[in-house]
């Protein structure tokens, strides 16, 4: 079944325009339209299949975000990225939360919380894949939830929330914000990674550009689109990270997309111009973090 957006998310205007039609390139092939908010400009895939349809969209051994053990060449290049990302997350974390409670929405396998365990922090999760869950549990010893909802006995514990690449699949987008913001301690800080729809990459590329992802990737946000959206629930931004790496990624998915084929010389020279016009206005890496904390009344 699908659903359509007749408000903004983010602004709740309700006028939208064309932005992109785009194909999964990754599992089923399917068109989704991706539009965009005629006030505000924030761009989300309208129609898109409902929360009890979403799930067959992940239903692919390839979907290596939640698999450790992959083999081929991109899934090795993705899993050498993933440990220095895990080092990275975990250096950003304790510069700006310290040790403490932190919470990793979408945790996938565990990866990044096991290594914070190692750090002295005490750790949970949630993941609603019930394989990743499981192996988290199982191997990493994560204590996971399938469900956010599920943490109600936690409210205004934590010191740390983080969301690696997670807000973009989230369905009840403005609810999730409101229920982390309730389980933060007043001093606490979120942390939010996702892909940037104005990067050098994602205009090169365009309908090709992997990190639209459609249908999963439900929102495509900018910096300004995001201000706007934390702002609403009462967020603030310390700082703004990129996520380099993502750069040499997202290029060679999206050349293979593109070509049909691998090129990997092409892909990292996409990555390269990517990060190196980021300073551009209007621009940005092809992935960036926002680190945001509450304001103060």
């Amino acid at each position: 079944m699908t659903e359509k957006i007749l408000k903004c998310p983010v602004c709740e205007a309700e006028k939208f325009s064309l932005f992109l039609e785009v194909r999964d390139y990754f599992l089923t092939k399917e068109d989704f339209l991706i539009q965009h908010c005629n006030a505000c400009g924030f761009k989300f895939v309208n129609p898109r299949p409902d929360k009890a349809s979403i799930d067959r969209y992940y239903q692919s051994d390839e979907y290596i975000s939640h698999d450790s053990q992959k083999a081929g060449f991109i899934s090795r290049i993705y899993t050498i990225a993933r440990r220095v990302s895990i080092r990275n997350k975990y250096n950003i974390v304790n510069a700006f939360a310290g040790k403490g409670k932190i919470l990793d929405i979408g945790c996938g396998t565990g990866e990044f919380l096991n290594y914070c365990t190692t750090k002295n922090f005490e750790v949970a999760g949630v993941e609603p894949n019930s394989k990743a869950g499981d192996f988290a549990r199982r191997v990493n010893h994560i204590p996971v939830v399938s469900d956010l909802n599920d943490l109600e006995a936690a409210k205004g514990s934590m010191n740390c929330i983080t969301m690696w690449h997670v807000l973009e699949h989230v369905h009840d987008l403005n609810a999730t914000l409101e229920v982390i913001k309730g389980l933060l301690n007043p001093d606490g800080v979120f942390i939010v990674a996702v892909p940037n729809s104005t990067s050098w990459d994602a205009r090169k590329y365009g309908k090709f550009w992997a990190a639209y992802d459609v249908p999963r990737h439900l929102y495509h946000f900018d910096k300004d689109t995001m201000k706007k959206l934390v702002t609403k629930h009462g967020f603030e931004i310390l700082k703004t990270i990129p996520q380099k790496l993502d750069a040499y990624y997202v290029s060679m998915l999206s050349e293979k997309y593109q070509s049909g084929r691998n090129r990997y010389l092409k892909s990292f020279a996409a990555g390269f111009l990517s990060n190196f016009m980021a300073g551009k206005p209007d621009r940005g890496h092809s992935s960036q973090i926002f680190v945001l904390s509450m304001k103060k009344a």
